[in-house]
């Protein structure tokens, strides 16, 4: 069966539901072709909106969210499409698959560190139905899609019932599952600028298996040098150590000024594990994701410096 057939979808897991777990309750199914037509029917209640399904309806299967319509918005152009914008950036639509960003050549060239982390994304199947909107509007601190497209200093595109809006993308990520989003509004596009000269991006996590597995901790890490082979500008995101994906303030203003070698890098990933906020729980001890911070992040700026011809070591 076609993976990109939401039908076929919520019928092999309503199917899957009654082998063994919580048959879905019933709800209304709508397609709409524009933006508007899905602001218009997010009005009508308890309504969802579905960009893959890969998060949505395993959640609704378990009980953990509810709905009485849920909207696809796998057939409105503007969401399904990856556009080249005039200043050199690009505005990959919410609903774009993990599959088709991975694959894409610009994003692949230019921001190879987006298309490596949507990769890890659940499995390749999943992938073909899985969304970069999704992943970021779950909400989840352990999105592995986020890290690198904050890193690229992205924003997030929203259209509600007042209009049209855009905000820095770290900034639509209220708490665990929860995003700032109003009521009535869908994220529509993540906007990449233009890749700037003299930088590198690079995403790191760590799971205890090798595939398919909810990462313990993971580093995004950006870096621009200047004509001195400074460091000028960084940028570094965490996963799974807070209650959102979070920034290391600390890491990042050490870098600045600096030329990148391994006591800085490995200084940084200090600063990081002291900027992160991690919890205990089944999958590793505050302390243990605090100590991952610290590699996983110096060992990201490496590999950033890697990225630029400069050979530094990590730990």
């Amino acid at each position: 069966m076609d993976s990109t057939d939401p039908i076929g979808l919520l019928k092999r897991t309503h199917h899957r539901a009654a082998a063994g777990s919580r048959p879905l309750i019933p709800f209304k199914y709508e397609c709409p072709d524009s933006v508007e037509g899905a602001i218009s029917l997010l009005r009508q209640g308890n309504a969802r909106v579905l960009a893959g399904g890969t998060d949505l309806i395993p959640q609704m299967r378990e009980g953990r969210r509810s709905a009485e319509l849920v909207i696809d918005l796998k057939r409105i152009p503007e969401l399904t499409t990856i556009s080249e914008l005039t200043d050199g950036g690009l505005a990959i639509g919410a609903a774009v698959s993990a599959t088709k960003i991975a694959s894409h050549p610009r994003i692949a060239s230019a921001y190879p560190a987006v298309a490596a982390s949507v990769r890890l994304i659940g499995s390749l199947q999943v992938q073909t139905r899985a969304s970069l909107g999704g992943n970021i509007c779950n909400a989840a601190p352990s999105a592995d899609g986020v890290p690198a497209v904050i890193c690229h200093k992205a924003r997030a595109r929203i259209a509600g019932p007042e209009g049209r809006r855009e905000i820095a993308l770290e900034e639509i990520f209220a708490g665990p599952g929860r995003t700032t989003l109003g009521p009535g509004e869908i994220l529509t596009a993540i906007v990449l600028p233009a890749p700037e000269p003299c930088s590198a991006a690079h995403y790191l996590r760590f799971t205890p298996r090798r595939e398919m597995d909810i990462a313990v901790a993971g580093a995004g890490t950006w870096i621009k040098l200047d004509e001195n082979g400074a460091i000028a500008e960084a940028r570094i995101t965490l996963a799974s150590v807070g209650p959102t994906p979070l920034r290391a303030p600390s890491a990042e203003a050490r870098l600045i000024g600096e030329k990148p070698i391994q006591s800085l890098i490995e200084e940084a990933g200090r600063l990081a594990a002291g900027d992160a906020r991690p919890i205990s729980d089944t999958r590793g001890s505050a302390e243990y994701r605090r100590t991952l911070v610290s590699v996983l992040t110096a060992r990201a700026l490496a590999a950033c410096c890697g990225s630029l011809g400069l050979e530094v070591e990590a730990p």
